[in-house]
Order: C-alpha cells, then structure tokens, then sequence
C-alpha cells in the first residue's frame, strides 16, 4: 500500500471520529472565549479537535511537522519535508452561532507540494478532499473541473474583512463585475465552492496557512489558481491575502489589485 493511500485511510478514519465528536458537543453548552475580537472565538471543540487530530499525526507519522491554529503544532521554518496543516474547526464564528458552516480543514504537504487534503462540511455530511495525480471527491464522488469562466460571468465569495473598514476600492469594483456576492464565514467551505465551480473566486484579505493549504491544492487539480494579492504563489508559513479562483477569473483578480 502506497504512503498516500496509507495517509487517506486513516485520516478518514480520523475525521469520521472528530465529525461525530463535534456533532455530539453541540447537544450540550459550549466553552466559548475570544482571542484577539467579539469575531474571533475559540471554543472547547476547537482544542480539544486539535488536540485528536494533532496527536494521532504524531502518534502514526513522528518525524512529520504540524502547522495549525490552536498551539497544537510546531513552529514550522521551512517547506522541507512533510508538512501537516490543521483547522479544527473553521468558522468557529458560524459554529457558535449557527451551528453550521464550519468545517474540519487538513492538509499534507511534501517539500511544498500538496499530497492529500480535505474539507469537512460538518453538518452537510459532505467529505471533500483532494489527492495529487488522482484528482478531488466528495463522499467519493469525483468532481470534474468547472468551466473556466471569468468573473463577469459568475459569482464571487469574499471575506467580511474585505467589506468592513479594510475594504479595497479593487475588490469593490471586481464585485461589481461579477453576477453577484456570496460569503459563508469559512475559508474551506468558501474555497471548495471555487473548487466544485459554485463560484469563480474567492478572494480574503488575511487568511492562516491552516485556512488556504487544504482548499489550495484542490483548486489546483481542478485546473484553478491559488495566488497571493500581488499575483504571486502563496507563502504557506505566514498569513497572507488569498485569491482562489479560475484561471481567468484569478489573472482579472490579480491585475487589479496589485
């Protein structure tokens, strides 16, 4: 058995449990406390999610290195290697409040090459994820590459710090371009909505590395873009702007906010 498929069995596995775990926890009143804002929340789930996860990499793969958002990993300096990055619960906003729209984020990378990722929409039961040189699947569904289309001719998610008092006069005049405006408060859900072709561009001004490595490499196999602000690649060891798009839709991105 391959190391790939080896690493996709039991992170499924993984997931699985963490899922229910999370599912079961919103039966009963959640530990909820800030860290840097009202916006930005931290719950028991959070930690004790990565918490799981972050100890079963180190549990079956030791001499790997986990970046993620909740203390859990490891101060990662370089790309060598393999790289593991966690979000235990993305939209942790959402989750609070809504009780969906969140996800479970997880992604391995090699030397800098994403190998496998995955985006679990909780309370939809749906299970993205994205293995190199085999392709991107939901529930095990393969997903076939969207129609390239530019940005005036689909929809367009942001995050809410691009509408708020950092908004960018750039990004205000691509939204007016597009058909029209969707945001759902999680980076994976908003970046597997590019990857599936449900929209043509998701562009946040700040995002983690944990927020843009799973829903990067499935954007990419779907023959997607995943760029920095100034066109570039994306830094995966430090928070950057983010846009994930279609080819066309992401060079049109691009050129106007650089």
């Amino acid at each position: 058995m391959s190391i790939i498929r080896e690493r996709h069995e039991v992170i499924m596995s993984w997931l699985n449990e963490a899922a229910e775990n999370i599912r079961r926890a919103l039966q009963s009143e959640l530990d909820v406390s800030q860290k840097t804002s009202p916006r930005d929340l931290v719950t028991n789930m959070d930690k004790e999610t990565e918490d799981y996860l972050t100890g079963k990499i180190r549990e079956f793969y030791p001499n790997d290195q986990i970046v993620s958002e909740e203390g859990f990993g490891d101060t990662v300096k370089s790309m060598e290697g393999t790289i593991w990055f966690v979000d235990p619960i993305d939209g942790t906003l959402n989750f609070v409040k809504q009780q969906e729209n969140f996800a479970i984020m997880l992604a391995v990378y090699e030397d800098g090459i994403g190998q496998q990722s995955y985006i679990y929409d909780v309370m939809r039961d749906r299970l993205y994820y994205g293995v190199q040189d085999d392709g991107v699947y939901c529930n095990g569904e393969r997903l076939s590459a969207p129609e390239n289309l530019a940005i005036t001719d689909g929809l367009v998610a942001v995050n809410s710090t691009l509408l708020g008092k950092s908004r960018v006069e750039a990004v205000d005049s691509l939204l007016e371009d597009s058909l029209g405006v969707r945001m759902y408060g999680s980076a994976g859900i908003e970046s597997v909505e590019v990857a599936a072709g449900r929209t043509v561009a998701y562009i946040a001004k700040t995002l983690n590395p944990w927020d843009i490595a799973p829903g990067k490499l499935m954007v990419e196999l779907l023959g997607g873009r995943v760029l920095d602000f100034s066109g570039g690649p994306i830094d995966l060891l430090n928070p950057t702007g983010a846009i994930f798009a279609t080819e066309q839709a992401a060079e049109t991105i691009a050129e106007r906010l650089k």
